[in-house]
């Protein structure tokens, strides 16, 4: 307790870990200092655990590589999960279904934020998702999040880009 401000809520307090630590050089683009992590082998909800957390705590994150993050499950399961998520909803009220593999991971990790308040629309303000590598961060270094690495899991899983091709994205 010493050295500890006992008048700051929990919640100001810092949310870092070893594991969401993060790359501590960072890439300067576009005149600020981004984070770039490769999804690409990644689980998708680790990852974007881990990314909403930083987020939080005030760091630029540009994802690239967004169709190789996978789900776990069996390919069919999935994909058939997905499909009958389509026909909740319509056109006029919602809710929206994205195809595309970068809007899929973004609102996977909105989910993780408080993206009603302040803070949470700021922090998914930081965030950028990617198809691929863009040209401009085409030489920078990519970072990986080994707790979120797809070798941690031991059954069946599919990647967000085959997930997108069979719910209808148009390459």
């Amino acid at each position: 307790m010493e050295g500890e401000n006992l008048y700051t809520p929990r919640r100001f307090q810092s949310l870092r870990t070893p594991e969401t630590e993060p790359y501590q050089g960072g890439q300067v683009v576009n005149g600020q200092r981004t984070t770039i992590i490769d999804a690409e082998g990644l689980i998708l909800g680790r990852m974007a655990s881990i990314v909403a957390k930083r987020l939080l705590e005030g760091d630029r994150i540009e994802i690239v590589n967004a169709e190789g993050a996978v789900v776990s499950g069996k390919r069919k399961m999935v994909i058939k999960e997905r499909k009958e998520f389509l026909e909740v909803g319509g056109r006029e009220r919602g809710p929206l279904h994205y195809r595309k593999p970068n809007v899929i991971v973004r609102r996977t990790i909105r989910g993780m934020l408080p993206h009603r308040k302040a803070h949470g629309r700021e922090a998914y303000r930081r965030l950028r998702v990617h198809i691929g590598v863009p040209r401009e961060l085409e030489g920078a270094e990519a970072e990986s999040i080994p707790n979120a690495h797809v070798d941690r899991l031991g059954g069946r899983y599919v990647t967000v880009g085959e997930i997108a091709k069979n719910i209808g994205w148009k390459v």
